[in-house]
């Protein structure tokens, strides 16, 4: 019951969200560069996108492949444990409600919401 629990969870988080709301923007003077601080994701920001392209063309194998070089590229990354979580959910959704897959997929949505509680999927860049 906490799988199925844990998955309809992770599910709603698919939904499609309303954008962001504008950023004010500070007059000239106030204005300060921006801090070069590097991203825990952005090593797996390639393999992200092309899981993303491969998966909404439905191609889950590949798109599982892409999202698994971007766990390896950064353990750290919510979004690359998430997506990963997501399609192996996806390629074993037509079979039996307690595939072992299954588990995986959960551990996976654990692992993404355990590094970043509030993460967001986002489906368009």
């Amino acid at each position: 019951m906490a799988l199925s629990t844990l998955l309809l969870a992770a599910v709603a988080f698919v939904s499609p969200q309303a954008p962001p709301e504008p950023m004010a923007v500070q007059p000239a003077a106030e204005q300060t560069a921006p801090a070069a601080v590097p991203t825990a994701t952005e090593p797996a920001e390639g393999p992200i996108d092309a899981g993303l392209q491969a998966y909404k063309r439905r191609h889950f194998a590949k798109a599982e492949d892409w999202f698994r070089q971007a766990v390896d590229a950064d353990p750290g990354s919510a979004a690359a444990h998430f997506y990963l979580g997501y399609t192996i959910y996806k390629r074993t959704e037509p079979k039996r409600p307690f595939h072992p897959d299954k588990q995986k997929a959960a551990e996976q949505f654990a692992r993404a919401y355990e590094i970043d509680p509030g993460f967001q999927p986002r489906w368009r860049k």
